[in-house]
């Protein structure tokens, strides 16, 4: 049964960290480019971060993707987070052999999680 299963969300300061976690189950993950996307409160599931099957991290300001194939297992890393980073978080897969920012698009997934909140707020 292929799932992927977010973790690590939660109620965090402004400035603060967290990192969240996707564990894949039922298909390989090395296989597949991943990831982050973030849909906020009345607006639409947008793409945060994201990699292609080639490449193992990636960065875009605050925000770090990685990913340990061996551990079925993708990554965000999220520092400075400011209250506009509040939402439900969503890693995806897609098995097509795009980059990043096509994957980001979020047209082309495979498979979704079903979200971790992120609450950032004083």
């Amino acid at each position: 049964q292929v799932q992927l299963v977010e973790s690590g969300g939660g109620l965090v300061q402004p400035g603060g960290s967290l990192r969240l976690s996707c564990a894949a189950s039922g298909f390989t993950l090395g296989d597949y480019g991943i990831g982050w996307f973030r849909q906020a409160p009345g607006n639409e599931r947008e793409g945060v971060l994201c990699i292609s099957r080639y490449v193992v991290s990636g960065v875009k300001g605050r925000f770090t993707i990685s990913r340990d194939n061996a551990k079925s297992t993708v990554y965000l890393q999220m520092n400075s987070l400011k209250p506009e980073d509040t939402g439900v978080y969503y890693c995806g897969a897609t098995r097509a052999p795009v980059g990043g920012t096509t994957i980001c698009q979020g047209a082309n997934m495979d498979y979704w999680g079903k979200g971790t909140l992120v609450t950032v707020s004083s």
